[in-house]
Order: C-alpha cells, then sequence, then structure tokens
C-alpha cells in the first residue's frame, strides 16, 4: 500500500529538476556539439523533416494567381520552420542533457516515452502530455501523408507527360486530378505496417534515411537550378525587376544552400563509415 503522499512526493522529485534557474546550463555540461560523429548522423533525420516545403512550387501550377499566393505562401514556411522547429528544439535543448538515460535508453524510433518534449513535460508535471503528443503526431503524420500524395502524384504525372514514365500516369480526370498516378502512390501505403514487425524500426530506418538523401539531393538541385537560371536571365540582357518574385537572398543563398547541402553529404557519409563495424 503506497503512502496516501506518494503522488505528491513524484511530483515533487520532477519538479526538482526544474526548481532552479536553467539558462544555458545544458549548453556547458555535458556541452552542446560535443559528439561530432553524432552530430553529423542527425543530418538525415533533420533533412527529412525539414522536406517538403518545396511542395510550393507545386502547388502555384494550380493555384489561380501564383503571382500573389506563391511569396506569401514562401513567406509562411520560413516562420513556421523558425517557430516549430529551430525555436522549440533550442528551448528543449536547454531542459535536458543530450545524455540523459532516460531520452536514450530504449531504442524504439516509435515509442513516444522517448521523445524529450514528453520527458521534459513530464518532469515539469504536465500531466497528459504524451498522449497530447502522440495526438500532435497523428495529425503530423497524415499531413505529411496528403502532402506525400499531392506532391509525389503531381511530379509522376509531369515525368510521364515528358516521356520520362509510362504514359498512361499522364491522365487527368474532369476534376484535374492524376487518376492513375494517385492510385500509385497510394498503392504503398501498406509499408507503413512494416512497424508491427520486429524488425520494422530497421526498416523505417532505411527508409527514413533515403528520403532524407533523395530531400538533400533535391534541394541542392533547386538550388544549383536557381543559379543557372539567374545566369542564363542575365546573359540575355533581362533585369531583375522583371522577375515577378525574387528569393530574399538572391543567387548567394542559392550557392550557400548548394554548399551547406554537399557539406551535409559529406558529413552523412562520415558518420556512416565511422559507425560501420570494420572500418577505420
Amino acid at each position: 500500500m503506497r503512502p496516501w503522499n506518494y503522488c505528491t512526493t513524484q511530483f515533487a522529485d520532477r519538479l526538482d529538476s526544474y526548481s532552479t534557474y536553467q539558462g544555458s546550463r545544458t549548453w556547458s555540461d555535458p556541452g552542446a556539439f560535443t559528439d561530432f560523429v553524432g552530430f553529423c548522423g542527425v543530418f538525415v533525420t533533420a533533412a527529412f523533416s525539414f522536406s517538403g516545403t518545396e511542395l510550393v512550387g507545386l502547388a502555384a501550377a494550380e493555384s489561380e494567381n501564383p503571382a500573389r499566393s506563391l511569396p506569401s505562401a514562401i513567406k509562411q514556411v520560413f516562420w513556421r520552420i523558425t517557430l516549430f522547429y529551430i525555436l522549440s528544439l533550442t528551448f528543449v535543448g536547454l531542459l535536458i542533457e543530450h545524455t540523459d538515460e532516460q531520452l536514450m535508453g530504449n531504442g524504439s524510433l516509435i515509442n513516444v516515452e522517448a521523445s524529450p518534449f514528453v520527458i521534459v513535460a513530464d518532469r515539469a508535471g504536465i500531466i497528459g502530455f504524451a498522449h497530447f503528443t502522440n495526438v500532435v503526431i497523428m495529425l503530423s503524420v497524415v499531413s505529411i501523408g496528403l502532402s506525400g500524395v499531392y506532391g509525389g502524384s503531381r511530379t509522376l504525372c509531369a515525368l510521364a507527360e515528358q516521356g520520362y514514365a509510362p504514359s498512361f500516369f499522364s491522365y487527368v480526370d474532369r476534376a484535374g486530378r492524376p487518376l492513375w498516378a494517385t492510385i500509385f502512390v497510394l498503392a504503398w501505403s501498406p509499408l507503413a505496417f512494416m512497424t508491427l514487425d520486429t524488425g520494422g524500426s530497421i526498416a523505417f530506418d532505411w527508409l527514413q534515411s533515403l528520403s532524407g538523401l533523395a530531400a538533400l539531393f533535391t534541394w541542392g538541385s533547386i538550388c544549383f537550378a536557381h543559379i543557372r537560371f539567374r545566369n542564363a536571365w542575365k546573359y540575355h540582357g533581362h533585369t531583375l525587376d522583371e522577375i515577378p518574385f525574387r528569393a530574399i537572398f538572391g543567387v548567394t543563398g542559392s550557392w550557400i544552400g548548394l554548399i551547406m547541402v554537399i557539406v551535409v553529404l559529406i558529413a552523412q557519409v562520415s558518420a556512416k563509415i565511422s559507425f560501420t563495424p570494420g572500418i577505420c
């Protein structure tokens, strides 16, 4: 029989770690960016998480007024990434050590209890936050699935129209939807059930890595295409005033993005070599 003050004691113990001013304590002890190999190893996961923002370009093709809607959509993507990714991860890094055993202990890719957000909320005494995180993850996964079907079907349809895929994928129904391309993309959805298998986490890790690397190649291609476009635009005597929407950082931003993609790819390969047994 537990004592009457058991829950109160457990709650007080959880709050004890946040009963004093935190500041940047975790960035000095145990420190930030202390494991270079691990730091490089998460680049693909980060690329997988950030990918999808390029879909605004596909959506512009089906917009009534792309010149008006596209700039606002791009600006919203920037602020959403800053708010939901950069700031939230910075705050979590200030509240929990990267060496925390609860963060690293279970080794599961799908256990919400290993989420740093859940750990921080639990220690802060926020009851039921794990269930809330599950709901957020579920809604996010549905959103990602919808955007994946949208982007995959439109890309496959465009490839078919240019002769790089079977021609029947170019069929568009009366509602303007690439029917066969959409059905083909949806047919791969049962792969989600691989997580029910004991080795499903390994297969998921491989698919996530492939998706992340594909995102890096996609963004590198976008940056390179923008550089080549601006050079050709200038070569043929056009001015920037003729372009309805210009990137904020221009060609310089594309060069920085291309170089960063190359650096991330090199770092990822280095991390894989370091993690592989029998290689250096």
